[in-house]
Protein backbone atom coordinates (compact mmCIF):
# COMPACT_ATOMS: atom_id res chain seq x y z
CA UNK A 1 0.00 0.00 0.00
CA UNK A 2 3.06 2.40 0.14
CA UNK A 3 4.50 1.78 -3.01
CA UNK A 4 1.89 3.56 -5.10
CA UNK A 5 2.20 6.55 -2.15
CA UNK A 6 6.46 6.39 -2.92
CA UNK A 7 5.82 6.37 -6.72
CA UNK A 8 3.32 9.39 -6.72
CA UNK A 9 5.73 11.65 -4.35
CA UNK A 10 8.25 10.63 -6.78
CA UNK A 11 6.46 11.74 -9.32
CA UNK A 12 5.48 15.04 -7.69
CA UNK A 13 8.86 15.64 -6.95
CA UNK A 14 9.88 15.22 -10.40
CA UNK A 15 7.32 17.35 -11.83
CA UNK A 16 8.33 20.22 -9.67
CA UNK A 17 11.97 20.06 -10.69
CA UNK A 18 11.53 19.94 -14.17
CA UNK A 19 9.15 22.40 -13.77
CA UNK A 20 11.09 24.94 -12.17
CA UNK A 21 14.07 24.18 -14.55
CA UNK A 22 12.07 24.74 -17.15
CA UNK A 23 10.82 27.89 -16.61
CA UNK A 24 14.15 29.07 -14.57
CA UNK A 25 16.37 27.71 -17.71
CA UNK A 26 14.91 26.05 -20.57
CA UNK A 27 11.61 28.83 -21.62
CA UNK A 28 14.17 31.75 -21.09
CA UNK A 29 17.18 30.41 -22.94
CA UNK A 30 14.68 28.85 -25.55
CA UNK A 31 13.26 32.48 -26.19
CA UNK A 32 16.77 33.24 -27.04
CA UNK A 33 16.79 31.12 -29.82
CA UNK A 34 13.80 31.67 -31.15
CA UNK A 35 14.17 35.59 -31.29
CA UNK A 36 17.62 34.95 -32.97
CA UNK A 37 15.81 32.99 -35.83
CA UNK A 38 12.58 34.73 -36.07
CA UNK A 39 12.00 37.52 -38.09
CA UNK A 40 15.13 36.58 -40.72
CA UNK A 41 18.89 35.28 -40.24
CA UNK A 42 19.86 37.52 -37.52
CA UNK A 43 22.96 35.22 -36.79
CA UNK A 44 24.13 35.87 -40.64
CA UNK A 45 23.88 39.35 -39.86
CA UNK A 46 25.41 39.53 -36.73
CA UNK A 47 28.54 37.28 -37.91
CA UNK A 48 29.21 40.16 -40.67
CA UNK A 49 29.20 42.91 -37.89
CA UNK A 50 33.15 43.76 -37.61
CA UNK A 51 32.00 44.97 -34.25
CA UNK A 52 30.87 41.65 -33.12
CA UNK A 53 33.31 39.74 -34.45
CA UNK A 54 36.18 40.98 -32.65
CA UNK A 55 34.25 40.80 -29.69
CA UNK A 56 33.71 37.13 -30.28
CA UNK A 57 37.75 36.75 -31.21
CA UNK A 58 38.27 38.75 -27.66
CA UNK A 59 36.00 36.50 -26.02
CA UNK A 60 37.66 33.33 -27.05
CA UNK A 61 41.31 34.85 -26.03
CA UNK A 62 40.42 35.78 -22.68
CA UNK A 63 38.49 32.68 -21.72
CA UNK A 64 41.24 30.62 -23.22
CA UNK A 65 44.02 32.35 -21.54
CA UNK A 66 41.80 32.54 -18.15
CA UNK A 67 40.81 28.60 -18.52
CA UNK A 68 44.69 27.47 -18.80
CA UNK A 69 45.50 29.80 -15.81
CA UNK A 70 42.54 28.32 -13.58
CA UNK A 71 43.76 25.14 -14.74
CA UNK A 72 47.26 25.10 -13.88
CA UNK A 73 46.47 26.81 -10.32
CA UNK A 74 43.39 24.88 -9.68
CA UNK A 75 45.47 21.53 -9.77
CA UNK A 76 48.21 22.85 -7.98
CA UNK A 77 46.41 24.21 -5.20
CA UNK A 78 44.27 21.06 -5.01
CA UNK A 79 47.10 19.45 -4.54
CA UNK A 80 48.39 21.60 -1.93
CA UNK A 81 44.68 21.22 0.16
CA UNK A 82 44.42 17.72 0.10
CA UNK A 83 48.16 16.30 0.18
CA UNK A 84 49.48 18.97 2.53
CA UNK A 85 49.28 20.38 6.03
CA UNK A 86 50.00 24.12 6.87
CA UNK A 87 49.27 26.88 9.00
CA UNK A 88 46.36 28.52 7.77
CA UNK A 89 44.84 25.96 5.75
CA UNK A 90 41.13 26.81 6.73
CA UNK A 91 41.47 30.21 6.08
CA UNK A 92 42.80 29.71 2.33
CA UNK A 93 40.27 26.87 1.46
CA UNK A 94 37.77 29.82 2.39
CA UNK A 95 39.19 32.54 0.68
CA UNK A 96 39.24 30.17 -2.65
CA UNK A 97 35.20 30.43 -2.97
CA UNK A 98 35.67 34.23 -2.25
CA UNK A 99 34.95 35.13 -6.24
CA UNK A 100 31.50 32.88 -6.20
CA UNK A 101 30.64 34.83 -2.93
CA UNK A 102 31.24 38.43 -4.02
CA UNK A 103 29.66 40.50 -6.57
CA UNK A 104 31.44 40.39 -9.60
CA UNK A 105 31.51 44.20 -10.00
CA UNK A 106 33.25 44.27 -6.90
CA UNK A 107 35.87 42.18 -8.13
CA UNK A 108 36.13 44.65 -11.22
CA UNK A 109 36.38 47.69 -8.71
CA UNK A 110 38.94 46.09 -6.26
CA UNK A 111 40.99 45.44 -9.45
CA UNK A 112 40.89 48.95 -10.46
CA UNK A 113 42.01 50.27 -7.35
CA UNK A 114 45.31 47.34 -7.24
CA UNK A 115 45.97 48.08 -11.01
CA UNK A 116 44.41 51.32 -12.06
CA UNK A 117 46.79 53.41 -14.48
CA UNK A 118 46.62 56.42 -12.38
CA UNK A 119 45.57 55.89 -8.21
CA UNK A 120 45.64 51.86 -8.25
CA UNK A 121 48.14 50.77 -5.73
CA UNK A 122 50.79 49.18 -7.97
CA UNK A 123 50.23 52.21 -10.89
CA UNK A 124 53.99 53.27 -10.06
CA UNK A 125 55.85 49.79 -10.68
CA UNK A 126 53.35 49.05 -13.74
CA UNK A 127 53.84 53.01 -14.63
CA UNK A 128 57.87 52.18 -14.55
CA UNK A 129 57.73 49.05 -16.85
CA UNK A 130 55.16 50.97 -19.33
CA UNK A 131 52.72 47.60 -18.73
CA UNK A 132 48.82 48.51 -18.74
CA UNK A 133 46.60 46.18 -16.91
CA UNK A 134 43.08 47.71 -16.45
CA UNK A 135 41.50 48.50 -19.94
CA UNK A 136 43.38 46.36 -22.05
CA UNK A 137 43.57 42.92 -22.06
CA UNK A 138 45.83 41.43 -19.38
CA UNK A 139 43.11 43.56 -16.93
CA UNK A 140 40.24 41.24 -18.81
CA UNK A 141 42.11 37.87 -18.27
CA UNK A 142 42.70 39.00 -14.77
CA UNK A 143 39.32 39.79 -13.82
CA UNK A 144 37.92 36.62 -15.69
CA UNK A 145 39.95 34.02 -14.14
CA UNK A 146 39.57 35.50 -11.16
CA UNK A 147 35.93 34.71 -10.91
CA UNK A 148 36.17 31.75 -12.47
CA UNK A 149 39.12 30.60 -10.13
CA UNK A 150 37.24 27.83 -7.98
CA UNK A 151 35.42 26.04 -10.55
CA UNK A 152 38.47 23.40 -11.20
CA UNK A 153 39.38 23.20 -7.83
CA UNK A 154 36.10 22.25 -6.53
CA UNK A 155 35.73 19.54 -8.99
CA UNK A 156 39.25 18.51 -8.01
CA UNK A 157 39.97 18.29 -4.62
CA UNK A 158 37.13 15.76 -3.95
CA UNK A 159 38.22 13.12 -6.21
CA UNK A 160 41.71 13.58 -4.73
CA UNK A 161 40.57 12.94 -0.97
CA UNK A 162 38.64 10.00 -2.40
CA UNK A 163 41.50 8.59 -4.11
CA UNK A 164 43.54 8.86 -1.26
CA UNK A 165 47.78 8.54 -1.75
CA UNK A 166 48.22 4.42 -1.36
CA UNK A 167 49.02 4.74 -5.66
CA UNK A 168 51.17 8.06 -5.05
CA UNK A 169 53.06 6.44 -2.60
CA UNK A 170 53.50 3.21 -4.33
CA UNK A 171 54.90 4.56 -7.61
CA UNK A 172 57.46 6.67 -5.02
CA UNK A 173 58.58 3.64 -3.77
CA UNK A 174 59.40 2.32 -7.21
CA UNK A 175 61.81 5.21 -7.93
CA UNK A 176 59.09 7.42 -9.33
CA UNK A 177 59.92 11.42 -9.52
CA UNK A 178 57.20 13.57 -8.58
CA UNK A 179 56.48 15.04 -12.21
CA UNK A 180 56.28 10.83 -13.30
CA UNK A 181 53.83 9.93 -10.07
CA UNK A 182 52.02 13.37 -11.24
CA UNK A 183 51.51 12.51 -14.65
CA UNK A 184 51.33 8.54 -14.70
CA UNK A 185 49.14 8.31 -11.26
CA UNK A 186 47.46 11.85 -9.62
CA UNK A 187 46.24 13.11 -13.34
CA UNK A 188 45.13 9.89 -14.73
CA UNK A 189 43.10 9.70 -11.86
CA UNK A 190 41.73 13.69 -11.70
CA UNK A 191 41.14 13.71 -15.00
CA UNK A 192 37.48 13.82 -15.91
CA UNK A 193 37.24 16.05 -12.45
CA UNK A 194 39.30 18.54 -14.12
CA UNK A 195 37.75 18.24 -17.59
CA UNK A 196 34.79 19.36 -15.09
CA UNK A 197 36.36 21.88 -14.05
CA UNK A 198 37.48 23.17 -16.76
CA UNK A 199 34.04 23.10 -18.69
CA UNK A 200 32.51 25.28 -16.04
CA UNK A 201 35.42 27.92 -16.03
CA UNK A 202 34.82 27.85 -19.38
CA UNK A 203 31.26 28.49 -19.38
CA UNK A 204 31.99 30.55 -16.82
CA UNK A 205 34.53 32.55 -18.62
CA UNK A 206 32.64 33.34 -21.82
CA UNK A 207 29.65 34.95 -19.65
CA UNK A 208 31.30 37.15 -17.35
CA UNK A 209 29.82 40.49 -17.75
CA UNK A 210 30.16 42.73 -14.47
CA UNK A 211 34.37 42.84 -13.47
CA UNK A 212 34.69 42.70 -17.19
CA UNK A 213 32.49 45.85 -17.72
CA UNK A 214 34.57 47.82 -15.25
CA UNK A 215 38.42 47.10 -15.64
CA UNK A 216 38.21 46.79 -19.73
CA UNK A 217 36.70 50.49 -20.04
CA UNK A 218 34.57 48.83 -22.90
CA UNK A 219 36.15 50.13 -26.03
CA UNK A 220 34.49 49.30 -29.22
CA UNK A 221 36.88 47.38 -31.08
CA UNK A 222 39.67 47.43 -28.58
CA UNK A 223 38.74 45.97 -25.30
CA UNK A 224 34.94 44.78 -25.98
CA UNK A 225 33.95 41.09 -25.12
CA UNK A 226 30.57 39.32 -26.16
CA UNK A 227 28.81 39.85 -23.14
CA UNK A 228 29.44 44.27 -23.63
CA UNK A 229 28.71 43.69 -26.82
CA UNK A 230 25.33 42.26 -25.86
CA UNK A 231 24.64 45.02 -23.92
CA UNK A 232 25.08 47.83 -26.11
CA UNK A 233 23.19 46.08 -29.03
CA UNK A 234 20.33 45.37 -26.97
CA UNK A 235 20.75 49.34 -25.52
CA UNK A 236 20.95 50.41 -29.42
CA UNK A 237 17.75 48.73 -30.52
CA UNK A 238 20.26 46.31 -32.02
CA UNK A 239 18.45 43.37 -30.52
CA UNK A 240 18.71 40.86 -33.76
CA UNK A 241 23.02 41.01 -33.69
CA UNK A 242 22.21 41.03 -29.41
CA UNK A 243 19.65 38.08 -29.21
CA UNK A 244 22.83 36.20 -32.18
CA UNK A 245 25.63 37.00 -30.07
CA UNK A 246 23.77 36.01 -26.78
CA UNK A 247 22.78 32.79 -29.25
CA UNK A 248 26.60 31.75 -29.86
CA UNK A 249 27.61 31.95 -26.13
CA UNK A 250 25.11 29.63 -25.48
CA UNK A 251 25.79 27.38 -28.28
CA UNK A 252 29.71 26.77 -27.15
CA UNK A 253 28.86 26.78 -23.44
CA UNK A 254 26.01 23.95 -23.70
CA UNK A 255 28.09 22.46 -26.46
CA UNK A 256 30.87 21.31 -24.60
CA UNK A 257 28.68 20.11 -21.67
CA UNK A 258 26.83 17.73 -24.36
CA UNK A 259 30.42 16.71 -25.81
CA UNK A 260 31.73 15.88 -21.68
CA UNK A 261 28.58 14.19 -21.33
CA UNK A 262 28.40 11.78 -24.03
CA UNK A 263 32.50 11.35 -23.88
CA UNK A 264 32.61 10.35 -20.51
CA UNK A 265 30.65 6.94 -20.34
CA UNK A 266 32.88 5.99 -23.61
CA UNK A 267 35.92 6.70 -21.70
CA UNK A 268 34.61 4.61 -18.90
CA UNK A 269 34.13 1.72 -21.20
CA UNK A 270 37.04 1.80 -22.71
Amino acid sequence: MRRPRRTRATYVRRVIVLAYLFFLVVWPVSLVVIHTFSDGNHLVAALRDPVVIFALQMTVVVAFWAVVINTVFGVGMSLLLVRYEFPGKGVLNSLLDLPLSVSPVVIGLALLLAYGPRDGAFAPVLGAIDFQVIFSVPGIIMATAFVSLPLVIREVVPVLQEVGTEQEQAARSLGAGGWQTFRRITLPSIRWALVYGVVLSLARSLGEFGAVKIVSGNITQQTQTATLVVEDKYLEFERGAAYATSFLLTLIAVAALVIVTILRPKEKKA
